[in-house]
């Protein structure tokens, strides 16, 4: 039946892309690309016409190419390189198909594709089938997770200091660099207005649901609300393609977008905030309750979420500079606790009508992986739901000072605590695992090695 759907899905794809060709005679190439491991797009550019061809026969890239490192080299300890021959999987397009790219110059289309094994069956290790997985573990419970996620990021100068540190943008206005916050200031938003209409007919074009948008707390910084949607996955697929639409029309307008957790030490940094809601089958929301608090299966997810998140914090805040985030009154949560409206906590249910009852997962930086960061947090909830925990009294006030736990703060303290840990790993399989484990201590390994112009600074002529 899988392949039966799949099929269908691609010829229904095949169609739509036809009549887009038909439609942009002048279109030349198209972008096909997954999501590795970290995120990062990793793909090919094809003519047009050999584009046809993804729809029905597939592309082959190695099964490797989904564990290579942030910098795009193999990680030769993760199983899928020497050890196979470097075999090649199948992708296959999925989400929507063919979509454009409007920030481009010239006519231009895109296919998220996602890596199947060498006969185009289910390959574990690929982030999107994670996350599949774990939505089908859900809905095999009769709970089907509605999504939304709120991603921060930074509007950068192109220009860069003598070090090679990024610049805030000049003001229109004063021809000065920003050095304010502005937070929340319309004025701010009128004067990136030409950047914000090209961003959201961009996404517009492409289907990808976009709510509010906001100054944030760092100079140039802002976010943006993705709408609810009622498939996790396809939330994840239009996070992926949000990210890489704001950056192309920030390139288009001449500046760098980045979504880099602290790219500034004194400023804000960069969140991804999820909300969720759970539906039953019938399209009840089951943690509307009888009251304002919510009902016992909402505590059970919170409970479970707490519990599972030390072990998720490798997929929260996945590289070296995610962890400078998590700094005291900083707004990144920095202890294991939820509260009713409280943004100061990890966990925030937000006061809303009854029928829209959810939880907002604030830990996770805006360089997180959306598939594993989702994939992460389905985990935690079936981990609670099953398990009928019960969560720690809510956190009033200044969760700061609250005295509960704290989230973990190192990187390596993070992978250890997957990787012994009980919820996460055995839930992610083996192969996961291995290939996740493998590449995270590689990046590691590298930045261990990487002598730091602070360092030098401090130590060179200091002795």
């Amino acid at each position: 039946m899988a392949n039966e759907e799949r099929h269908k899905d691609l010829e229904e794809m095949k169609a739509r892309a036809e009549k887009f060709f038909g439609a942009t005679p002048d279109l030349k190439f198209v972008d096909v690309f997954l999501s590795d491991l970290n995120g990062v797009l990793r793909g090919k550019r094809l003519p047009a016409a050999a584009a046809l061809k993804l729809f029905d026969s597939g592309l082959r890239m190695p099964r490797s190419l989904i564990g290579v490192d942030v910098w795009g080299y193999d990680v030769m300890e993760n199983g899928l390189v020497l050890e196979t021959g470097d075999v090649d999987g199948l992708c296959f397009p999925v989400g929507a198909g063919l979509s454009p790219c409007p920030w481009a110059d010239e006519p231009a289309a895109q296919v998220m594709l996602m890596m199947g094994d060498e006969d185009g069956g289910a390959f574990p290790a690929d982030p999107r089938q994670l996350l599949i997985d774990m939505k089908a573990r859900l809905a095999a419970r009769d709970l089907h997770p509605v999504a939304a996620l709120e991603l921060e990021f930074y509007l950068l100068s192109q220009e860069s200091d003598e070090l090679g540190r990024p610049l805030t943008p000049k003001s229109a206005a004063t021809g000065r660099r920003i050095s304010d916050a502005r937070m929340y200031a319309m004025s701010e938003l009128d004067a990136y207005g030409p950047f914000f209409s090209d961003l959201y007919a961009a996404c517009d074009a492409q289907g990808i649901d976009l709510g509010a948008a906001i100054v944030e707390g760092g100079a140039g910084q802002f976010e943006v609300n993705l709408m609810h949607q009622l498939d996790v996955v396809a939330a994840a697929d239009q996070t992926v393609l949000f990210r890489r639409t704001v950056k192309g029309v920030a390139a288009k307008h001449g500046l760098i977008a980045t979504f880099m957790a602290k790219p500034f030490g004194d400023l804000a940094g960069n969140g991804l905030h999820v909300h969720m809601s759970m539906l039953d089958g019938k399209g009840a929301n089951v943690f509307a309750g009888n009251d304002e608090k919510g009902s016992a299966l909402l505590e059970q997810a919170i409970a479970g979420l707490l519990c599972a998140a030390p072990e998720a914090m490798i997929f929260l805040a996945p590289h070296l500079n995610s962890y400078r985030r998590f700094q005291d009154a900083s707004h990144a949560p920095t202890s294991l606790t939820w509260g009713y409206e409280n943004r100061t906590a990890a966990i925030r249910v937000p006061n809303d009508a009854s029928a829209n009852r959810r939880f907002e997962f604030r830990i996770a930086g805006a360089d997180a992986n959306p598939y594993l960061l989702l994939a992460a947090l389905l985990a935690g909830v079936l981990h609670g739901v099953e398990s009928k925990l019960t969560p720690p009294p809510e956190t009033q006030g200044n969760a700061y000072e609250s005295g509960a736990e704290k989230v973990p703060a190192s990187w390596e303290g993070a992978l250890e605590a997957f990787s012994q840990g009980k919820i996460l790993a055995p839930a992610f399989g083996d192969l996961f695992s291995q290939v996740y484990g493998a590449l995270k201590r590689q990046e590691m390994q590298k930045a261990n090695e990487r002598v730091t112009d602070f360092e030098y600074d401090s130590y060179l002529q200091a002795f």
